[in-house]
């Protein structure tokens, strides 16, 4: 099979059976999702969701995150791996917030990055989901789905690589959603240990399902 042949495959299928797909962190403003995805890195989205709350009620603007201190943070997202540098993170990215971006969350790549917390992933969520941008964040799910699945080869080893294959095959118009396409497949079905092959939808058209089976 060519490979546009199984990204066209693909995509038609999430696009009938996953017709609404976005991330499942909650947030109201761009500078929310900004906070939420600094927390989520290798930490579940559940667990973000169940301490946030609190944390954007009492630091609902860049401006008020900026004039406290990692140490009054930590306080609100201990439970969140690695929230020592989360926090310093946190208040960091805030201040360049307020003095470099006149507290405005900035729509493109090169500005997210300039952000403590924020490489390119993170840059890449926020560019989808606030701005619409064409823009693959490849987190854990992604670069283990678009593997297992064969949209991208084995020469794609690392994230960016693997973003780079994928943009090139899926329409422009789709990146956004194919981001959480492939998130939520690999959060749900094709997950890293014991992964739902017998009853997935993609079970004959995915490569790690064409493999021969030891008996």
């Amino acid at each position: 099979m060519k490979k546009q042949d199984l990204y066209n495959q693909v995509i038609e299928f999430f696009q009938r059976t996953m017709p609404v797909a976005e991330t499942e962190l909650h947030y109201t403003t761009p500078f929310e999702l900004l906070v939420a995805v600094i927390l989520s890195a290798q930490c579940t989205d559940k667990r973000v969701n169940l301490i946030t709350p609190p944390l954007f009620r009492d630091f609902p603007t860049p401006e008020a995150l900026a004039a406290t201190t990692p140490e009054v943070v930590f306080e609100y997202i201990h439970s969140v791996s690695y929230p020592n540098n989360k926090s310093k993170h946190l208040v960091g990215m805030a201040k360049m917030l307020v003095n470099d971006f006149n507290s405005e969350v900035p729509d493109n790549l090169n500005d997210l990055i300039k952000l403590p917390g924020v490489g390119r992933k993170t840059a890449n969520v926020i560019q989808s989901v606030v701005f619409n941008k064409a823009a693959m964040a490849v987190d854990t799910h992604v670069f283990r789905v678009s593997h297992r699945i064969g949209l991208v080869t084995k020469t794609c080893t690392t994230p960016l690589a693997t973003e780079k294959q994928l943009v090139k095959y899926i329409p422009e118009s789709l990146i956004p959603t194919a981001h959480h396409w492939l998130i939520l497949h690999g959060r749900y079905v094709c997950t890293a240990r014991s992964p739902k092959c017998e009853t997935c939808g993609l079970n004959g058209i995915c490569k790690e399902s064409l493999k021969p089976r030891l008996k």
